[in-house]
């Protein structure tokens, strides 16, 4: 049997699993105390390389409204610096090929539509009829649990995290409750479990009108951590968009195809999409939210939600108009992995740390991955596709 490695984060702990694994060198140079704070046994680091894109985009200006809207008050057009942690040959290349095309062609626009994120909790019931009584007695309640979270003297809840609209929905016995909320500058996970943790306990399970014979805090009705037509839908954390105007000089000279090679691409691509029952309508926004969420210490299991993508195009003129729609963009500028140092220096770079940042950064997000999708494609574009392939076989690191 191995040896049993200690659990704890104190030095004596972190230095006995180092010693016991054989680790030394680069994986344990850092000064490990700030990432103790951040994750359980603590054993190194694992170092990515950073390189950076720049981007032109004019950035929305937006507040939440008290009913939980988000309004735009006002607009700035900003040279940005994105940080991009990866080991993916070609990408900051390919993004800033993009980058150019779009700066040559005015630059991106972004917009916030919407802020919520969910804890999708379930009642198992005795009956449908019961699930379907405890349904409308819960959606009856929605203002009652909003006043019972801000009254409440409990260490355990988050005033941050303001219940927002609750959805049910019955299958069989099961009452599934969607809990949504706002959460500020957080991403919002862990206070919204804990928020929806005490509505499930000490308010629907003592009020319910029906026995309740099970309760679960998250039953996967919305999706959490990986795609769903749910969220793609109704949107997990920050639902931005990001559109751009290509003009038909930078198509031919910066991105080397044509519009209509691009028409027939989104063409083949969308019915693709379509066939495959793909929860998304892109090409590869994964790669840009991962770049991003890695450097800024954004939560990594939240790229499954968060690269969930509908892009469009059409003409304009002799251009092409091109967007891009995250539904559930999560992210965040303050708790968690945003606190570690490098994180706190790449989100300082884009001037999105701290509080009053996070529509911010979400909107810098969508822009570089549009940045992304308009090159991978035009790559893709050309005959045979050999654009594409040749940019994989030069930068593809081993062959």
């Amino acid at each position: 049997m191995a040896t049993k490695l200690p659990r704890k984060n104190d030095a004596r702990s972190v230095r006995a699993r180092q010693e016991a694994l054989g680790l030394a060198g680069a994986v344990t140079d850092a000064d490990l105390e700030p990432y103790a704070r951040a994750a359980e046994a603590v054993t190194g680091v694992a170092v990515l390389p950073v390189s950076v894109a720049q981007l032109q985009v004019s950035l929305g200006e937006y507040e939440l409204s008290a009913a939980g809207d988000v309004v735009e008050t006002g607009r700035t057009g900003e040279d940005v610096v994105v940080p991009l942690a990866h080991t993916e040959g070609g990408l900051t290349a390919s993004l800033q090929r993009g980058a150019k095309a779009v700066a040559e062609s005015g630059g991106f626009r972004t917009h916030v539509i919407a802020d919520r994120i969910t804890r999708a909790s379930c009642f198992v019931c005795k009956s449908t009829g019961d699930a379907l009584t405890l349904a409308r007695w819960i959606e009856g309640e929605a203002e009652s649990m909003r006043e019972f979270l801000r009254a409440a003297d409990v260490p355990e809840l988050s005033k941050h995290a303001v219940l927002r609209e609750v959805k049910t929905h019955v299958v069989g016995p099961m009452c599934h409750v969607l809990w949504r909320f706002t959460t500020g500058d957080a991403v919002g996970a862990n206070m919204m479990t804990r928020n929806a943790y005490a509505l499930n306990m000490a308010y629907v399970l003592p009020g319910a009108p029906v026995e309740v014979e099970r309760a679960i805090l998250e039953a996967n009705m919305g999706g959490d951590k990986k795609p769903s037509f749910e969220y793609f839908q109704q949107g997990h954390g920050k639902t931005v968009v990001a559109e751009t105007t290509l003009t038909a000089e930078a198509i031919r000279r910066v991105l080397r195809t044509t519009r209509e090679d691009l028409e027939d691409l989104a063409w083949a691509g969308t019915h693709g999409a379509v066939a495959s029952g793909m929860q998304s309508v892109s090409f590869t926004p994964a790669s840009a939210v991962a770049a991003i969420f890695a450097a800024t210490g954004q939560d990594l299991g939240m790229v499954g939600t968060s690269s969930m993508a509908h892009g469009v195009e059409h003409r304009v003129g002799d251009g092409l108009h091109v967007s891009i729609r995250f539904p559930g963009l999560e992210v965040g500028t303050v708790g968690g992995g945003t606190t570690l140092p490098h994180a706190r220096a790449w989100l300082e770079l884009m001037g999105c740390a701290g509080p009053g940042k996070v529509y911010r950064l979400a909107q810098i997000v969508a822009a570089a991955a549009l940045a992304l999708e308009i090159s991978a494609s035009a790559a893709m574009a050309t005959a045979g596709s050999e654009n594409f392939f040749r940019a994989h076989f030069e930068r593809g690191g081993m062959r």
